[in-house]
């Protein structure tokens, strides 16, 4: 069966990603596939080379502290997460995380965070000089602190100021990451395309937030938190189906893919890749287990090539 697909000009070998901050760069995950039985190690490989691309936590500027106090909590079908991003910042990323990533035989997709569009631009001219960087995830639900804090995503303009800027920094593939905290996804989506992103990705978390009733007080001390797992696949399908039929660019779709059948149904949507997320921490061989699942899904029915199923909804 053929698996490759073509990403914005980006080959992967299979359509399997992971999504950004649920994976950090790697390291534990390929530390615990190594050790997979040959029987469970789909196309026979180890290590991180089993994924399409892997794509990283998000890298800002500089040191990223992230959110006090409670940072995750389980839901009924998912989780929220108030980490706020944090991360060490760029210049120690390219330090220790990338000259590791260069000897994974995979794809490195960097996820872009910044607080406005000067620090965007700036970590990317900084990644520029990395031969192992791929591709750009744009991650445009940051707060924009030229706006009061309102996220980059929510506002066409703005959308489309971040991305237009991004574009002029890199001739690498541009992706820009999608929050679905919006009224109309696709007024985002084409806003971004005509600024000239080259692929999107979708969906980011969905707002929510949690509350402890003995203390009559929110569990998270930003009160909002960013909603996760399952319970938000629905929400993601019809995002990335609205989104298919809006832009000319491919998608790479996520939000509670737990099984094959979940990505075989974002393929289906229109995504060209999908991307497992919060899966990863409930089974932390998430994606060696539903690759090899899938596999033998389209064998099953008949699948030759997996093109075959993007944008196949009847």
């Amino acid at each position: 069966m053929k698996l490759e697909v073509n990403l914005a000009g980006l080959s992967l070998k299979n359509p399997f990603t992971v999504a950004s901050g649920t994976f950090a760069s790697g390291k534990e995950y390929a530390d615990l596939w190594s050790n997979l039985d040959k029987r469970d190690r789909p196309l026979c490989h180890a290590s991180l080379s089993l994924l399409g691309a892997i794509t990283t936590k998000g890298v800002s500027l500089n040191p990223w502290p992230g959110n006090e106090g409670i940072r995750i909590t389980e839901t009924a079908s998912g989780m929220l997460n108030s980490i706020g991003l944090q991360n060490p910042g760029v210049e120690e990323f390219c330090a220790k995380d990338l000259p590791w990533l260069a000897t994974q035989d995979v794809p490195v997709i960097v996820n872009v965070a910044g607080h406005s569009t000067e620090e965007y631009v700036a970590v990317i001219q900084r990644l520029e000089q990395e031969r192992t960087v791929s591709a750009f995830e744009i991650n445009i639900s940051c707060p924009n602190v030229d706006c009061g804090g309102i996220s980059f995503g929510v506002d066409p303009k703005a959308a489309s100021q971040v991305t237009q800027a991004c574009r002029s920094a890199t001739k690498r593939p541009l992706i820009i990451k999608l929050t679905p905290n919006v009224t109309d996804i696709t007024t985002i989506a084409r806003a971004c395309e005509a600024a000239g992103a080259d692929a999107l990705s979708l969906i980011n978390t969905v707002a929510g937030m949690a509350i402890d009733a003995k203390s009559r007080k929110p569990v998270f001390s930003r009160k909002v938190a960013g909603l996760s797992g399952p319970a938000i696949k629905p929400i993601a399908l019809y995002a990335v189906h609205r989104v298919f039929n809006a832009v000319d660019i491919p998608l790479i779709g996520m939000g509670g893919i737990a099984s094959a059948e979940d990505a075989v149904e974002f393929l289906l949507a229109g995504a060209t890749a999908i991307a497992l997320g919060s899966h990863n921490f409930t089974d932390p061989l998430a994606v060696p287990h539903i690759l090899k699942d899938f596999m033998h899904w389209c064998e099953q029915e008949g699948i030759k090539d997996v093109s075959e199923l993007i944008g196949g909804l009847q």
